[in-house]
């Protein structure tokens, strides 16, 4: 892991959750292998679960969808905020637009290279600034921070946004995904400081 280099101390705001350091950088953090897609044609987004119409999106099939740009900040469990960061990708709620979901269906399950996952709940998987992105600050991804897509989850610890994602999983009930079997908070509100399952 990687936590970048400097941070500094923060003042006070609404902007910055409590214990968090503001970074300038943009610190690398995963778990597992670094994926390379040398051809984009072989790489797919699968859509499943409680949906009217399952799919399997390519590349090229997410980048027809309308483009969304938006601008947050993120915060990492580990420490680090990044302020005003800027994401191009597509909304979540476009997604489900196109596929319809069950009423049942109140969880969502993001699938990501080598089995990892993580869980959302459906209003968060919703809410109007969570995104599929596939650039930052108007250059594609690189492979170390989500190439050729990710989620970006402003509102939730960092950890939630995961990257290289190629399945989105809709259930009636909530599955822990890799951090959160391994003691991480079910839902991962930082200005709450949920960071852990018993906070």
């Amino acid at each position: 892991m990687f936590f970048g280099n400097k941070r500094k101390k923060h003042e006070a705001s609404d902007r910055v959750p409590p214990n968090q350091n503001v970074t300038t950088t943009f610190p690398v953090l995963h778990t597992g292998n670094v994926p390379y897609y040398e051809d984009i044609a072989k790489w797919n987004l699968q859509i499943y679960g409680l949906v009217d119409a399952p799919k399997l999106y390519s590349y090229e099939d997410m980048m027809k969808f309308p483009q969304t740009n938006l601008l947050n900040d993120i915060h990492c469990v580990t420490g680090w905020s990044k302020l005003d960061v800027n994401w191009q990708g597509v909304l979540a709620s476009d997604i489900v637009k196109d596929v319809g979901i069950k009423p049942n269906a109140k969880y969502v399950i993001l699938h990501a290279e080598e089995g990892w996952t993580t869980n959302l709940a459906i209003e968060d998987f919703l809410k109007e600034t969570s995104l599929l992105a596939h650039s930052y600050h108007g250059e594609p991804l690189t492979p170390e921070h989500g190439f050729p897509l990710r989620g970006v989850f402003p509102h939730l610890y960092f950890w939630k946004s995961a990257k290289w994602i190629r399945g989105i999983q809709f259930t009636e009930h909530n599955h822990p995904g890799f951090w959160e079997q391994n003691g991480y908070h079910m839902k991962g509100d930082p200005f709450k400081e949920q960071r852990f399952s018993f906070d």
